[in-house]
């Protein structure tokens, strides 16, 4: 069974880190790109960075560009989504996703992807 699983969110002061989590299990993370969105209340998910499989392209919005970093540790099968400089504005629910996702061509290349796939969320919430 194909799955992912966020973890690593909580509340923090603005101008905090965090360092989230994307683990997969039931398949081999490190041959495809992955994504990172956040869904802020009110408002649509939105598509934050992505990481490539082979050659390790990434990809940052310009909300995010700057503060955040994505990485991946392909022997622990898991993506991670440092956070630094964290802004009130960034509150919000965080999904890790894989798939034919059109964020996730930013990062893609000539790549294979799998089933679409989403993780249920971690919530990060930035506040004094």
């Amino acid at each position: 069974q194909v799955q992912l699983v966020e973890s690593g969110g909580g509340l923090v002061q603005p101008g905090g880190s965090l360092r989230l989590s994307c683990a997969a299990s039931g398949f081999t993370l490190d041959d495809y790109a992955v994504g990172w969105f956040r869904q802020a209340p009110g408002k649509e998910r939105e598509g934050i960075s992505c990481i490539g499989s082979s050659d390790g392209t990434t990809y940052y919005s310009g909300s995010v560009k700057g503060r955040f970093t994505v990485s991946r540790d392909n022997a622990r099968n898991t993506v991670y989504l440092q956070m630094n400089s964290l802004k009130p504005e960034d509150t919000a629910v965080y999904y890790c996703a894989t798939g034919h996702i059109p964020f996730i061509y930013h990062c893609a290349g000539y790549g294979r992807f799998p089933d679409e796939s989403w993780g249920q969320g971690t919530q990060v919430t930035v506040s004094s």
